[in-house]
């Protein structure tokens, strides 16, 4: 009998393009959470300053170039955010990635489609508005539609009976 074939998962390192020093964003990250080009960091700070409010512990990192890979925006992020905690937001001019230890993976990455703008700001803007919107109120929506179904199938079975006795009156009166 041939001997089972067995696979084991080895986890990639982050991918870190070569020209990005993190250690150079993480001191620029902790003097005022943005490690951005000069011209965008006033407005980013004020970003970082709204999130705060909000409650979000928030790093923004903006590179001035796209790397090889969408996915190494994560990786950054993913660096930063383990150094630094809370959620990190790296952008570049057509991608974005994410890492947060607060928030849950679907509402980052949701977060995350709104921030493709090509502008800094209003990217990281868009970002934090998502994170910071209110969840639709499920509860209350589950329970609506448990109740519409509840009586659709009431009002159904209600008429179906009504339909089995007016059946039984009529075959009473032919005879």
């Amino acid at each position: 009998m041939p001997a089972a074939l067995t696979s084991a998962f080895h986890p990639v390192l982050a991918d870190v393009p070569p020209d990005v020093s993190v250690d150079t964003i993480l001191t620029d990250v902790r003097d005022d959470g943005v490690s951005a080009p000069a011209g965008d960091v006033d407005g980013l700070t004020g970003v970082v300053a709204r999130a705060e409010r909000e409650g979000i512990e928030l790093s923004i990192v903006v590179l001035a170039e796209n790397p090889v890979r969408d996915s190494q925006l994560r990786d950054i992020a993913t660096e930063v955010g383990r150094q630094e905690g809370g959620t990190v937001l790296v952008l570049s001019p057509s991608w974005v990635g994410t890492y947060s230890d607060t928030l849950s993976r679907v509402t980052v990455e949701d977060a995350q489609d709104k921030a493709y703008t090509g502008n800094a700001v209003a990217s990281a803007d868009n970002f934090v508005g998502a994170i910071t919107r209110p969840d639709p109120p499920y509860g209350l929506i589950t329970a609506a539609l448990v109740l519409l179904v509840g009586g659709v199938a009431a009002v159904g079975l209600w008429r179906r009976s009504r339909r089995s006795v007016d059946a039984i009156d009529g075959d009473l009166e032919r005879r």
